[in-house]
């Protein structure tokens, strides 16, 4: 118990708060942001495993009546692999702490999610009221594409059930058919790839641990990184050269070229569609997919270790 304790508890510090900044100065992320959204994904995966499975352990080994139930369907060998009698004196205070941040996890997250609802609402209700009147005659359902009249040159992916794309007069007029396009596409890869789950998830972790690296690192990341992913959507439909014209066309107003600030996240969009960078060779992708993929399985295996290696001696 104590052994497995203490590895769940380092594999998680490791990751939360080494990890992310060697993963964040690498430069692989930028040519494949989709895989680097994926790393991430599996990085905060087996932090929290770390933390579910030690929490189940200590919870086991300091509540007699939890442990009844965990281990209900488990042999008396199996039980007394663990050792759940000879725990360390601070067992109780880190299962206390586990159970602390798994409630205050749950609560970040259903808060998030409460006012990401409540802001579609709103951001629906105020699109009916700009939506022209439709003629008479004319279903009520406009579809997945809404056009707003207004000058400012602007597009949109509003999440929902379902997601709509919206695209104001601005934008039509300003950006060529093909560019309009490819900002559809961009905004569509965000629609397909539920994008709008990963950004809610980052930001709840973040504002409710915002001492850990590990979810301020993962709520940046995945910001810029989904933003990659869906220029990289859009190129592969309509080119590289038309979706950095119509990143441009669309943004041109707010300084998208403008050096006043280091490599702002609009001027790297640009510049890495005007210069692709090449993707990895598939053998490192498949190795960095793999590897990624199993992480979040190293917690579940050290929490079932003692009863694997009982069975082996036996």
């Amino acid at each position: 118990m104590t052994v497995a304790l203490s590895l769940l508890t380092g594999i998680a510090l490791t990751a939360a708060l080494v990890v992310p900044s060697v993963l964040t100065r690498a430069d692989w992320p930028d040519r494949e942001p989709v895989l680097a959204l994926w790393v991430w994904q599996c990085l905060v995966a087996t932090v929290l495993l770390c933390c579910l499975a030690a929490l189940l352990l200590g919870a086991s080994a300091v509540f007699h009546t939890f442990r009844a139930h965990v281990f209900s369907a488990a042999s008396p060998r199996g039980t007394a692999a663990y050792d759940l009698a000879a725990v360390p004196p601070w067992t109780t205070a880190l299962t206390l702490l586990l159970a602390s941040g798994a409630a205050w996890t749950t609560a970040m997250l259903a808060r998030e999610l409460a006012d990401a609802r409540r802001r579609r609402r709103l951001r629906r209700v105020h699109l009916r009221e700009r939506a022209p009147e439709l003629p008479a005659g004319l279903p009520a359902v406009r579809g997945a594409l809404l056009v707003l009249e207004d000058e400012y040159p602007d597009a949109w992916w509003l999440p929902g059930s379902p997601p709509q794309l919206v695209v104001t007069t601005g934008a039509l007029a300003r950006l060529t058919s093909h560019q309009v396009d490819a900002v559809l596409a961009h905004e569509l890869g965000h629609a397909r790839a539920h994008h709008d789950w990963l950004l809610h998830l980052s930001q709840a972790l973040a504002t409710g641990f915002p001492g850990v690296p590990l979810f301020a690192h993962f709520r940046a990341q995945t910001h810029r990184l989904v933003e990659l992913a869906a220029d990289d959507t859009a190129s592969r439909r309509c080119g590289h050269l038309t979706t950095a014209l119509a990143l441009i066309g669309l943004n041109e107003h707010r300084g998208v070229l403008s050096c006043a600030t280091p490599r702002p996240l609009l001027h790297q969009r640009v510049q890495r569609l005007l210069e692709p960078p090449p993707r990895l060779d598939p053998t490192r992708r498949a190795a960095t997919t793999m590897a990624a993929t199993l992480a979040p399985l190293l917690p579940l295996l050290i929490a079932v270790a003692p009863v694997l290696l009982t069975g082996i001696r036996h």
